[in-house]
C-alpha cells in the first residue's frame, strides 16, 4: 500500500490524506504528491469511500486535534519527525531509524514543508556570508518559523508518536521554544551526542587536560548553540567536556574552502581539505570529533579510518530514538 499526503499550507485542523491500494507504477498520481511506502499495519482505520469512480483508493479525513482521541499510527512505539532544511536528509534520518530497528521496523511520521524549507535555507544564506558571497544578514520571520514548527509537533503529538525529532542542525536553534508544551519528549541532538560520549568513559589524552570534544559544523556559533552548553553543563554526574571548535583560520582555508569545492563538484578536493580540518581538531587533542554538517559527513567514506575518531550526530539522534520507541512499546 501507498500513503500519499497531499501538498497543503499547514491548516492543523484540515488536512485530508489518501490510501492507494494500487502499487503499480501505472498508478495515476499528481506529481504534487509525496509517496511514501509504509507497512499495511501502520495504516490507520479508514473510511471506505461510497464512490464507484476508484474502487481502489481508500480516503479518510483526519478529526480535528482538539480530538484528543486521534491518533494516526495506532502504536506505542512510532516516533514522529520534523523535516527541516533538507528532504535528502530527513529521508536519510527514517532510513537510519530503519537500520537501528531492523527486526521488527519503527512506524514513523515524516513532515516536510517546502515553504518552511524556504525559510531555512534564506537563514543559512545568512549564517554563511562568505559562501553567499554576501556581506549583510539575511533576516527572515523567526517567530513564523518557530510557529510552523510548533504547528508540526502538536499535529505528531496528536498523532501518537512516543516522541519527536527533529533532524536538523538548524532547527535546533529553537528546540526550547518548540518543545515548550511538548506532552512526548523532543529529543534534543547535542543531549542525545552527549549522553552516548558519557558512556564511553573517555581518559583524557594530554596528562592533567579535561577531556576535549571537537565540533565540526559549517558554522561555529550554530554548532555552540547545539551542543556547547550540553556538552560543558548538562552532565550533571561528572565534568563535562571541553568543547573545542575550528579557529578562524581553519574555518577560511579549510572549511569554507571544502564546501566551495563541493558546490563545484570538486570532491577530491572537498575531501582533503576536509581532512586537513579533522586533522587540524585531532592535533589539539580531542577525543572524538562530532561532524554537525551534512555536506561535511558526506566528504568522508564509511569505511574511511578517520571514522573511528568521529561521530554522526544524526546517529545517535536515531539510536536515541529507538531506544525511547522500544520502552514506550514495552510499557504499552
Amino acid at each position: 500500500m501507498s500513503l500519499c499526503f497531499q501538498s497543503f499550507n499547514y491548516l492543523p485542523s484540515s488536512i485530508n490524506c489518501c490510501l492507494s491500494k494500487d502499487t503499480s507504477q501505472s498508478s495515476k498520481v499528481k506529481k504534487s504528491h509525496a509517496m511514501v511506502k509504509v507497512p499495511a499495519s501502520i495504516i490507520p482505520q479508514a473510511e471506505e469511500s461510497n464512490s464507484s469512480a476508484d474502487s481502489n483508493t481508500t480516503c479518510f479525513t483526519n478529526k480535528p486535534l482538539t480530538d484528543r482521541n486521534f491518533s494516526c499510527l495506532d502504536q506505542a512505539n512510532s516516533v514522529g519527525i520534523i523535516g527541516g532544511l533538507s528532504v535528502d536528509s530527513s529521508l536519510n534520518f527514517a532510513k537510519k531509524l530503519g537500520m537501528e530497528e531492523q527486526e521488527t521496523g519503527l512506524p514513523f511520521i515524516l513532515c516536510s514543508d517546502p515553504t518552511l524549507n524556504k525559510e531555512l535555507s534564506s537563514l543559512e544564506r545568512g549564517y554563511f556570508p562568505l559562501l553567499s558571497g554576501r556581506t549583510d544578514r539575511v533576516h527572515i520571520n523567526q517567530s513564523s518559523v518557530i510557529e510552523k514548527l510548533r504547528h508540526k509537533r502538536v499535529f505528531l503529538e496528536k498523532s501518537g508518536v512516543c516522541c519527536v525529532v527533529m533532524p536538523c542542525q538548524i532547527l535546533h536553534s529553537w528546540h526550547n521554544e518548540v518543545e515548550d508544551g511538548c506532552s512526548v519528549p523532543l529529543l534534543h541532538m547535542g543531549e542525545c551526542v552527549a549522553k552516548e560520549l558519557k558512556e564511553e568513559k573517555f581518559r583524557p589524552i594530554e596528562a592533567g587536560s579535561p577531556i576535549r570534544i571537537g565540533v565540526l559544523a559549517t558554522n561555529a556559533t550554530l554548532a555552540a548553540s547545539v551542543y556547547q552548553d550540553k556538552l560543558e553543563h548538562e552532565l550533571s554526574d561528572m565534568q563535562g567536556f571541553e568543547v573545542v571548535l575550528p579557529d578562524k583560520a581553519t574555518m577560511e582555508h579549510t572549511v569554507i574552502p571544502a564546501l566551495d569545492a563541493l558546490s563545484r563538484k570538486d570532491f577530491e578536493g572537498a575531501q582533503n581539505l576536509f581532512r586537513i580540518a579533522l586533522q587540524v581538531l585531532l592535533v589539539r587533542a580531542v577525543n572524538r570529533i562530532i561532524l554537525a554538517s551534512d555536506e561535511l559527513r558526506q566528504l568522508l567514506p564509511p569505511d574511511d579510518p578517520l571514522w573511528m575518531k568521529c561521530i554522526d550526530p544524526m546517529d545517535a539522534l536515531a539510536r536515541s530514538a529507538v531506544k525511547h520507541a522500544q520502552a514506550a512499546g514495552r510499557s504499552k
